[in-house]
């Protein structure tokens, strides 16, 4: 009865996984991505002002002046770093003009400029990045486990690289080279938990080769559970820490994280194993093959 449930629940996740992924689809074709200054070009300024300005007062100031969003970040004491987008980059005596008129007391430590055509090299290549690790994983897999199991993890894969983009397209959250580095990331994690239930899948399926599918892939996902939400729950302590104690820098990539190894260790237990189910996994797909004696007497 325990299994018949556990059997119910993953259903019950998988339909919940596809419809998490149907949504994410829209929000991207529909929004689309907020995209930082790494992939669309722009300045980055570190200037120090007057150490009791607030961050909120100086964005205000600034995105009035500038007429478009200004990202102010506070490094340390009086030092903020400032990003805004190309078209501010034609007039940067304008940025010194409006600093100077909102704090006298200014210096401008570095400012750097991203061209266009450097943010969209950075796209296509991000792009390249993320394929080349969807082929080599699916490469991996199916030599190390049958290719129902691989195309289930590929799958997990998907559906968590889809979510995060989802999440960050429909809060239009900053999309920056931290984040795509963050989905990188995601997708080691979500490997590490498709490839622990994969692997106790085949030893499963070997000791009971008469077994029904279901209540197997239920034995599996239950010995690997505990270590499972260990292993996330850990990673997730600590990327939470990263979160709340991180400062803007660091909190697009805090969050995407959070939502990645979450999402990872879900989609490993609902799509890694009901996706292999469909494609007609059976335990006599791991039974050891016994070696012809022919071929074993041969020189």
């Amino acid at each position: 009865m325990k299994l018949d449930r556990m059997t119910s629940i993953r259903s019950a996740m998988t339909t919940v996984s596809l419809i998490l992924c149907l949504l994410s689809v829209v929000f991207i074709s529909t929004k689309g991505f907020n995209w930082g200054l790494d992939f669309t070009g722009g300045v980055v300024a570190e200037v120090e002002l007057e150490q009791q300005l607030s961050a909120e007062s100086i964005k205000a100031y600034l995105d009035h002046q500038l007429q478009q969003d200004v990202q102010v970040i506070a490094t340390q004491d009086g030092r903020w770093l400032l990003r805004f987008g190309v078209d501010a980059a034609n007039d940067s005596p304008s940025l010194q003009q409006s600093i100077a008129t909102f704090s006298p007391q200014y210096s401008i430590i570095s400012s750097s400029f991203i061209g266009p055509q450097v943010g969209q090299d950075m796209v296509e290549q991000g792009g390249l990045a993320v394929l080349a690790c969807f082929v080599l994983i699916l490469v991996y897999l199916s030599m190390r486990f049958d290719w129902r199991l691989a195309l289930g993890s590929i799958g997990a894969l998907v559906h968590d690289v889809l979510l995060v983009l989802g999440l960050f397209a429909c809060l239009q959250l900053e999309f920056n080279l931290t984040i795509l580095a963050a989905v990188l990331a995601i997708m080691g994690y979500s490997l590490n938990d498709s490839i622990i239930i994969s692997d106790r899948i085949r030893e499963v399926f070997r000791g009971k080769p008469d077994g029904e599918v279901n209540p197997l892939l239920d034995q599996s996902v239950r010995s690997t559970f505990s270590r499972t939400i260990v292993t996330s729950g850990t990673t997730l302590v600590t990327v939470s820490a990263l979160w709340l104690l991180g400062g803007p820098v660091l909190e697009g990539f805090a969050i995407a994280l959070c939502v990645g190894i979450a999402s990872g260790t879900w989609s490993s237990i609902s799509i890694g194993t009901t996706l292999p189910t469909l494609l007609g996994l059976q335990p006599q797909h791991y039974q050891v093959k016994p070696i012809d004696d022919a071929l074993s007497n041969a020189p």
